[in-house]
């Protein structure tokens, strides 16, 4: 059978995040851009606006006003691709007219409406939504993504982080204090628009810190390692600026717990209980509290892999134990 088309609006293509879904929907076999909106640039044909895009899907396709009801009409799903706070009603606009989203800004990543507004100095406008909102990870929340109405795209910079200590802290190799993540990105992650500090006479020849201690994306890094670690955790965050295009590394350093065993070199990481349940760490609980309604196997030494350990359902909201506010700092 035919899967059926998806047909997409992109809510903001102007900028880099906007032009890249653009590019990427060309070759999708399964969407179809059908919207996309610019305030600025409304009336003409993304074609024109994106040469590149010429003789390809979508590149036909002309520039409306960012209104929800004129988007409902021609779509089946959005992206948001606009500023944080900018994406915070149009997101509840589109969700309640049947749409499912993607919101590429940092409105709905946080589970907290108070940290996010300790973060980035503004009310959260729409916190009714913050629980239902899945964190866009795929790797870690595949299933709970397939489901939802709205998703929160990760950050760049938390993407590389988590991702690179889901296995040690899944498994349990790694303390989880004092832990520093060292991370370069290129200059496009500071946004399309002219900024002093994204000249190319700032940036060619050059390397900077900045953002240290300060740089919102510490939360969002800190509260899913949080509940891969099961535990509340603070990180040492050290974000630089490097004169490229694009791109992040992110050269993470953490200290062992123990040393693994034989045996556990010898089969891989494995889990100390079923899809549901914490680490070995943690009480054995009877029977599984979680959704698979299992009994608890009797050693904790088989089971899955070890990113079965994940339970999305932990969380720990409000600002976390040891992390000062930026205005603190």
């Amino acid at each position: 059978m035919e899967a059926q088309t998806i047909r997409v609006g992109l809510v903001g293509v102007t900028g880099y995040t906007g032009m890249e879904l653009a590019r990427l929907l060309t070759g999708h076999p399964h969407m179809k851009l059908t919207a996309a909106t610019s305030r600025a640039e409304a009336g003409k044909r993304l074609g024109d606006l994106y040469p590149f895009l010429n003789g390809l899907p979508g590149a036909d396709v002309v520039l409306i006003e960012p209104e929800p009801e004129l988007i409902a009409k021609e779509c089946d799903l959005a992206f948001l691709a606009v500023p944080h706070t900018a994406a915070t009603e149009m997101a509840a606009a589109l969700v309640e007219r049947g749409l499912k989203v993607v919101d590429l800004s940092a409105d709905f990543r946080l589970k907290s409406a108070q940290v996010y507004e300790q973060w980035y100095k503004v009310e959260h406008k729409r916190p009714d939504l913050l629980p239902e909102a899945v964190y866009g990870l795929p790797e870690l929340y595949a299933a709970d993504i397939a489901k939802a109405r709205l998703v929160a795209n990760p950050g760049c910079y938390p993407t590389s982080i988590i991702l690179g200590l889901t296995a040690a802290l899944a498994d349990g190799l790694i303390l989880t204090d004092g832990i520093v993540a060292d991370s370069k990105s290129g200059v496009s992650g500071a946004g399309r628009s002219a900024k002093l500090g994204s000249l190319y006479c700032e940036v060619a020849d050059s390397f900077k810190a900045y953002g240290i201690a300060t740089h919102r994306h510490t939360p969002e890094i800190e509260q899913e390692l949080s509940r891969l670690a099961h535990e509340p955790m603070t990180v040492s965050f050290n974000p630089h600026l490097v004169p490229m295009n694009r791109g992040i590394l992110s050269t993470i350093y953490a200290r062992l717990r123990r040393t693994p065993s034989a045996s556990m070199r010898k089969r891989g990481p494995t889990a100390r209980g079923c899809a549901c349940c914490p680490p070995a760490s943690s009480p054995k609980p009877a029977t599984c509290a979680g959704p698979c309604s299992a009994t608890c196997p009797s050693s904790w030494t088989s089971g899955p892999a070890a990113s079965s350990w994940f339970r999305p359902s932990t969380t720990f909201a409000g600002a976390l134990p040891g992390r000062p506010s930026p205005t603190q700092i």
